[in-house]
């Protein structure tokens, strides 16, 4: 079975945006549970100089199916929009991601690995393949923002555990 661009990038970013979810139902838990008011968690960060929990969640989505939008327009720009203040909002940004990634078909993700792609912030424009940039800068930034984001949750309290992060493992069936 040949493995395509598709294998390398939608499944797993739908196992880890799923694991996400539910990272979000645990952390909404633990706030009613002690007592603590959301923007307790989604303004916290790991440091000084990181952006916090809700950054983390949005960035997830935004290099995970914006990353792929990105490629489709020729140019993809990070997302410095504010992110969602309560979990509703957080879930709601995950799950249209998942839902995004789902519709997408494989043969026409597939095309685009050839695509001209520039990353552009502020004056700095890097070029690239749409394979290169999905592969080399969109899914190493995809899965900094996850592990940050469970590292704040695990940071402040949040009994988390790896199989939170790992989500639902793609077995043999």
């Amino acid at each position: 079975m040949p493995f395509s661009l598709y294998d390398a990038v939608v499944p797993s970013n739908l196992q880890i945006l799923e694991a996400i979810d539910a990272l979000l139902n645990k952390a909404e838990a633990f706030c009613v549970e002690q007592g603590r008011e959301e923007s307790d968690l989604i303004d916290v960060r790991l440091a000084p100089d990181m952006l916090p929990f809700g950054y983390q969640i949005k960035s997830c989505a935004a290099h995970s199916v914006g990353g792929i939008e990105g490629v489709r327009a020729g140019s993809f720009s990070p997302d410095m929009s504010p992110w969602p203040t309560d979990f509703a909002g957080l879930h709601g940004v995950v799950q249209a991601a998942v839902a995004s990634l789902k519709e997408i078909d494989r043969d026409t993700f597939d095309a685009l690995a050839d695509n001209d792609t520039q990353f552009a912030f502020g004056e700095t424009r890097l070029p690239f393949t749409g394979a290169n940039f999905l592969l080399s800068f969109s899914q190493p930034n995809f899965y900094f923002h996850a592990t940050t984001a469970y590292a704040i949750l695990r940071a402040q309290g949040v009994k988390l555990g790896k199989r939170d992060f790992i989500g639902m493992p793609r077995i043999k069936s």
